[in-house]
């Protein structure tokens, strides 16, 4: 089988980001965007999703987390897309449902080539930190719509804004994990014949 790497440069006046993503890799996690909550969440992406992922930005911080957070997701989603090529032999979709102490999250993935987010998320607190948490949805929009995927979220409990979110991105690693495991002989998994 053929390396499934995908490699994306984003240089604009707001952001200059790189990623690199490895749908067979072992959760070797190298990210730094000077976001730190948002650093950690990518860990938790790469780790559970067992993806090689490594993510260098450098954005317009002194402004606020809003084009660093929108612009790596523009870039992972990009990423991911070159890494699955035409999405052969996938699973296609994947389901989880992630706790983390009080908090559950359930997370669905179809790889259709329709970019599709539903968000039913509402963080007990609207800030980790300094950090607007509204903003890991907006990553979400970003990446959905690049990777051309659809994505069902929900949270079904929690307490805590971060352990809501960390059970969010936890669950959606092992989702899309178990939609980009190659299980099939090479055909695409639509009756379309195509998933774009």
């Amino acid at each position: 089988m053929s390396s499934r790497v995908g490699r994306v440069s984003r240089d604009t006046k707001e952001t200059r980001i790189e990623v690199e993503v490895d749908l067979d890799g072992r959760g070797t996690v190298d990210v730094a965007t000077g976001v730190p909550f948002f650093d950690h969440m990518l860990d938790q992406l790469g780790r559970h999703g067992r993806l090689d992922l490594t993510v260098k930005a450098e954005g317009d911080l002194e402004i606020d987390e809003h084009h660093t957070i929108e612009d790596v997701g523009i870039a992972l989603g990009q990423a991911l897309t070159e890494a699955w090529g035409d999405r052969a032999g996938v699973e296609r979709f994947g389901d989880s449902q992630v706790p983390i102490d009080e908090a559950l999250t359930r997370v669905a993935v179809d790889l259709s080539g329709r970019p599709f987010l539903v968000w039913d998320v509402t963080p007990p607190v609207p800030t980790i930190g300094t950090l607007e948490v509204h903003l890991l949805k907006h990553f979400f929009e970003a990446l959905v719509a690049n990777a051309r995927i659809t994505v069902h979220v929900h949270n079904v409990s929690g307490e805590n804004t971060h352990h809501v979110f960390e059970s969010v991105f936890k669950a959606f690693a092992v989702a899309l994990r178990r939609a980009v495991a190659v299980t099939g002989e090479g055909t695409v998994p639509s009756t379309k014949g195509v998933l774009q």
